[in-house]
């Protein structure tokens, strides 16, 4: 029986990089997808309607830039210490991430996550169509996965963290028993109930149930 439940946002939470950024990197338009994901996380634009442009910019992009944008990506300082010590105290951990499952699977076996989700690139022809496949992970979305997740441990939203740095986050941190701002944007800090100082999730793990 799983304690309690540490929902993390991914991009700029549990990794220090947008994904989405370094594989627009290699189309060349990096700049122009970071400008629509700052407008996006800052809540100045919709996040469906932000991640299908941007995600459009990609068309044509080898398909091997995933595993290259993979290779690249910094876990956050404290991520691993964190994750240990909540399964130490009986605790579960997922992600839920806006991103991509490309590169969020391989990542979950480094994290050892237990649950994850995250939309999915189509690629065609070994190439990036510039489009997503099946239902985008948007801020409604990344709630009813927290709740989903806590019913199949036998837990209430209230036994329940999430962690995130933007707008995206906000409907899964005001589901959550504990809304945690990392790394965060000035309006996701400002509805948090826990606001992290500094550069390390580590810092977290003093308000674990023990």
């Amino acid at each position: 029986m799983s304690r309690f439940l540490v929902v993390f946002d991914v991009d700029s939470t549990l990794i220090e990089d947008e994904v989405i950024e370094l594989l627009a990197e290699v189309a060349g338009k990096r700049a122009e997808v970071k400008a629509i994901t700052d407008s996006a996380m800052a809540g100045e634009l919709d996040f469906a309607q932000s991640l299908a442009a941007r995600v459009s910019m990609l068309g044509g992009v080898p398909a091997t830039a995933i595993e290259d944008a993979f290779a690249k990506i910094t876990v956050s300082k404290g991520a691993l210490e964190l994750i240990a010590a909540i399964h130490a105290v009986g605790g579960k951990v997922a992600a839920v991430s806006g991103g991509f499952i490309q590169v969020l699977e391989p990542l979950a076996t480094v994290l050892g996550l237990d649950f994850y989700r995250a939309n999915t690139l189509e690629v065609s022809d070994g190439k990036l169509s510039g489009k997503t496949t099946g239902k985008i992970v948007d801020r409604t979305v990344k709630a009813e996965s927290l709740r989903e997740w806590a019913k199949e441990l036998g837990l209430t939203p209230s036994q329940t963290i999430a962690v995130g740095d933007g707008a995206n986050d906000l409907e899964m941190m005001s589901v959550a028993g504990l809304g945690v701002a990392f790394n965060a944007k000035p309006l996701v800090r400002a509805k948090a109930d826990l606001v992290i100082a500094g550069d390390s999730l580590e810092s977290l793990i003093a308000i674990l149930p023990h």
